[in-house]
């Protein structure tokens, strides 16, 4: 039945894939580098060399990964409540907004493009704040 949980839980079953690589790869890449291996030679346990290098070296590209991934999740939300399988009304979602919209997009063509907008907007903004985050944290990027 589609509501809201419903569909928080599947987007989040669906996402959680793309994270787990991402984090798996990052930690394979920092376990090479020097730091780590100099956190070893100093009697490091690995606990700790989890804990104080890899761990804050790998939350990066994960914050970034969670700002876009909040945009996806809204595009899907509200894609599935246009086409009438995500969130039902009267429960408010753009999704819906487009859907109603669109029968009077002739007549009254605003009912569907501030909600266009508003989506447009949001998902500009979360998009603008993971490149901006990455400017921020990536080390990589610094020189």
């Amino acid at each position: 039945e589609p509501s809201l949980t419903n569909i928080m839980i599947v987007i989040g079953l669906t996402s959680w894939m793309g994270v787990c690589r991402l984090v798996r790869a990052e930690t394979l890449s920092l376990r090479e580098r020097e730091f780590v291996a100099a956190a070893r030679l100093a009697g490091t346990s690995t606990p700790q060399i989890l804990l104080r290098h890899i761990l804050p070296n790998a939350l990066a590209p994960v914050l970034i990964t969670a700002t876009l991934g909040i945009a996806g999740a809204i595009l899907v939300e509200s894609g599935l409540s246009f086409l009438g399988l995500g969130v039902q009304p009267p429960m408010p979602s753009w999704g819906n907004m487009l859907m109603e919209g669109k029968a009077a997009i002739e007549t009254a063509p605003w009912l569907s493009v501030y909600p266009g907008l508003a989506i447009l907007l949001t998902v500009l903004g979360y998009n603008l704040v993971g490149e901006s985050l990455r400017d921020l944290l990536d080390p990589r990027l610094s020189a």
